[in-house]
């Protein structure tokens, strides 16, 4: 299968973007700060019974698991991300104030391998890191390999109207992708249900910024470590001739300023039964523990 993307150039950009980035995500915090919300579902499905492991993955500088290990005490709560710098950064907000805790133990692996037992986590959350996989059924799969049968699944992800302004002011000046490719909200929901999730709940958020020129836009997205990492990208300078064509292409609002939108996708779901089939081409494959299936001895 040929890659959409190149995986050492996002880990690179979202690495050399580290320091800087806690300034520049506001709006990746304030995604966050909605998917967050939904962690409720999990005491109105499990009652009293807490979450014990808790996984905040492609967990950028961590603040997801920071509120975890607050929430939770008691729970283990891991930060996934594959950007070592990124970790380091997380290890500053996520020490400190829990001494007396338990910490939130940092782990360098990509979320398309996870290094985690199977049936192993509580509560996996996601936000904001499968618009940079190729394979979102697999990254799935993956998730449901890991994820407790009853655990939750809370993830988001950037639908197909992001950054359109910027999409399209490009293609007036250059043949040469400068935007990733996002999926839309049915294709994401197909790909949760074709891996076995249950009771899968998705919606959706557009967020508009204005920002006051071209350059803004582009340094905006570079800070956080949004670049193009399209296996298709122009590896040369694009040259100021293509980058004033695009700008003059692009789109002003009434005051003259660059809109930027986002579409945030988000996503809940939770954690199937063994044996509980996946699609595949032509039909459907189940697995089942050995020890779970009957056998009769004469």
């Amino acid at each position: 299968m040929n890659e959409v993307f190149d995986t050492r150039q996002v880990r690179h950009a979202f690495g050399r973007a580290a320091h800087g980035y806690e300034d520049a995500s506001a709006l990746q915090r304030e995604i966050e700060s909605r998917l967050l919300e939904s962690f409720d579902h999990y005491a109105i499905r499990h009652g009293d019974a807490k979450p014990q492991v808790v996984v905040d993955l492609g967990c950028g500088p961590a603040h997801a698991a920071a509120w975890f290990r607050k929430q939770l005490p008691d729970a283990r709560v891991l930060a996934i991300d594959a950007a070592l710098p990124m970790l380091q950064i997380a290890n500053a907000n996520t020490r400190g104030q829990w001494l007396r805790r338990k910490t939130v133990e940092r782990i360098c692996a990509d979320l398309r391998a996870l290094p985690l037992a199977d049936a192993s986590v509580d509560v996996l959350f996601c936000n904001l890191a499968l618009q940079w996989i190729d394979d979102l059924p697999a990254a799935f799969a993956g998730f449901r390999r890991v994820l407790k049968p009853g655990g939750l699944l809370l993830c988001t992800t950037f639908g197909t109207d992001t950054l359109y302004e910027l999409r399209e002011a490009f293609a007036a000046a250059d043949a040469v992708p400068h935007v990733s490719p996002f999926v839309d909200i049915a294709g994401f929901g197909d790909a949760l249900v074709a891996a076995g999730f249950r009771e899968p709940v998705l919606d959706r958020d557009l967020l508009v910024e204005t920002l006051p020129d071209f350059s803004s836009v582009l340094r905006g997205l570079k800070a956080m470590g949004a670049t193009n990492a399209l296996h298709a990208r122009r590896h040369s300078l694009s040259g100021r001739a293509r980058f004033a064509a695009a700008d003059a292409a692009y789109p002003r609002d009434g005051a003259g300023r660059f809109p930027l939108t986002w579409e945030a996708i988000y996503a809940q779901a939770w954690g199937p039964e063994p044996g509980t089939p996946i699609r595949v081409p032509g039909g459907e494959l189940a697995s089942v523990p050995l020890d779970r299936i009957p056998i009769r001895r004469r």
